[in-house]
């Protein structure tokens, strides 16, 4: 294992970046990127966000400022399991709002393991090492690193330098999957979780996403509304459980108020927390 290569002392990006070169230097037939197209690239500065009134229909204009996203996770009351009935009884709830489909949906969430041959060595390597692909975002790739409270974004590339270094190994991989609805100015992904070379459902999401604002203390007030009266529908169905949303603090990862993919990343591994937590529970209970 590199000695060179320490990601508790990673406190930048700029940093990992040089730890990544500094590694690749030593390897002739390795090539790295030219800082024209640095694999880790700085978060933009906080801007001024829009805002705009609730339901009504309006096309989606790509210049804008990314759009504020809440992701939430199915909570099982106590004594049950998720399971496809559930999912399907929840889809079912969107037709209520007449939503429009507007095609599949697909993120990836990987768990990483330091690959230690030494022992002494394996309290220098984060434990917490998730790697997040986004389908929005195909020439990117995410890492979060809870412990450290660290998010960064990279180049996919990025997935290749790891592969040559052998540092890291990956232990589970997880698919997020399902359909993108449009609800006026709301877009909406009702998600599975299952395995990568699976199919058992080990848990569902939901995103919620409110188009015309960036800003998410602006933002928070109508998706608080649209949650509620979700929920007032869902109600109806008698299902056992809820959706629960997981509150990261997004300033603890060096995050501002206009939302970016990197406050996506966050509340993805914080919703997965959750279910795991959720599992481990009903486990014990049982």
């Amino acid at each position: 294992i590199p000695k060179d290569l320490n990601l508790k002392r990673v406190c930048t990006i700029s940093n990992l970046f040089k730890s990544v070169k500094l590694l690749l230097s030593k390897h002739d037939s390795w090539e790295i990127a030219s800082s024209s197209s640095r694999p880790f690239r700085q978060r933009p500065r906080n801007q001024a966000s829009s805002s705009s009134r609730p339901f009504r229909q309006r096309p989606r204009n790509q210049n804008l400022k990314m759009p504020v996203r809440w992701i939430l996770h199915w909570q099982p009351s106590q004594g049950s399991v998720v399971n496809s009935h559930i999912l399907n009884e929840i889809s079912q709830c969107v037709d209520t709002f007449s939503g429009v489909k507007e095609g599949r949906w697909k993120s990836t969430l990987t768990f990483y393991r330091p690959n230690v041959r030494d022992q002494s060595m394996s309290a220098e390597f984060p434990r917490d090492f998730l790697g997040i692909s986004l389908m929005e975002q195909p020439d990117k790739y995410y890492f979060i690193i809870r412990g450290h409270k660290l998010v960064l974004e990279a180049d996919s590339s990025i997935l290749t330098i790891m592969e040559k270094l052998q540092s890291y190994k990956s232990k589970v991989a997880l698919n997020f999957e399902g359909l993108q609805y449009r609800l006026g100015d709301f877009q909406l992904r009702l998600i599975k979780v299952v395995p990568n070379q699976a199919e058992n459902l080990r848990g569902i999401l939901m995103e919620i996403e409110y188009l015309p604002i960036s800003s998410i203390e602006v933002a928070k007030p109508v998706l608080e509304e649209f949650i509620e009266i979700w929920r007032e529908v869902l109600s109806k169905k008698s299902l056992p459980g809820q959706f629960m949303r997981a509150e990261p603090v997004f300033a603890e990862y060096g995050l501002s108020d206009r939302y970016t993919f990197q406050h996506t990343a966050v509340q993805y591994a914080a919703a997965l927390a959750q279910l795991i937590a959720s599992v481990q529970s009903g486990q014990i209970r049982s």
